[in-house]
């Protein structure tokens, strides 16, 4: 059936991202996958085989957490709801207009590998792991010889690419460095043909107010759940 939903492939990221442009990344069964450990600590089911979450167990270890995206299926034994964390979807479709970064930015490597993770864990601790930079492009904003912001690619979909991680260390907040971050990636992925797109939490109502100054718009609401595996 063909459904004239643009990004209705957004409605289930990680499954679209991991059977397409990130297989690379992905580990699993046919009907259920997770991102390589160390990459990122997403899990997900094919659409109409909620059943084969079971298939999971021999992808984690006990007492390891992840997340899975959108409607949550029936539990087996072992897993446990740590928290539901209701997002907002948003996409861009035309490009950021704002003066030029008044501080250069620069396009981040393997070699700043542990500066990424560090500023990243210490802001938002949990969802950027030592080697998410694998999944895309990562810019940042130094400044004497620190990286005080930062901003990435992280699950990519055909010519939809979900920009990620953005943020700065909090001794240098207020000096637009997120908006011009934002501005260079979104901006260089429309000239490529790829479309942005983000999730924000429902309650960081400052972000969203910013990313709708920058051009997106809500497509729609989707929780990321917090999930711990225990072994039975």
């Amino acid at each position: 059936m063909h459904n004239s939903d643009p990004y209705s492939k957004l409605d289930n990221p990680a499954w679209w991202a991991l059977t397409g442009v990130q297989q690379q990344f992905a580990v699993g069964t046919a009907h259920v996958k997770r991102y390589k450990r160390g990459i990122l600590p997403f899990a997900v089911y094919e659409p109409g085989y909620e059943e084969s979450i079971q298939s999971l167990n021999e992808w984690f270890q006990p007492g390891e957490t992840f997340f899975l995206i959108g409607v949550l299926p029936p539990l087996p034994a072992g897993y446990t709801v740590i928290k539901e964390l209701p997002c907002v979807q948003m996409v861009l479709n035309k490009e950021v207009e704002l003066p030029a970064a008044a501080i250069p930015i620069t396009q981040l490597t393997a070699s700043h590998s542990n500066d990424m993770f560090n500023l990243i864990d210490k802001v938002q601790p949990g969802y950027y792991e030592k080697e998410t930079w694998q999944l895309g492009n990562y810019y940042g904003i130094w400044q004497h010889d620190q990286l005080v912001a930062i901003a990435g690619e992280r699950m990519r979909i055909d010519n939809l690419t979900e920009i990620s991680a953005i943020c700065t260390d909090p001794a240098f907040t207020g000096r637009k460095y997120a908006q011009y971050l934002i501005a260079h990636l979104c901006n260089t992925n429309l000239q490529a043909g790829n479309i942005p797109f983000l999730h924000v939490l429902q309650t960081n109502e400052r972000a969203i107010r910013l990313y709708e100054y920058l051009g997106f718009t809500t497509r729609r609401m989707i929780s990321f759940w917090q999930m711990m595996y225990e072994k039975k």
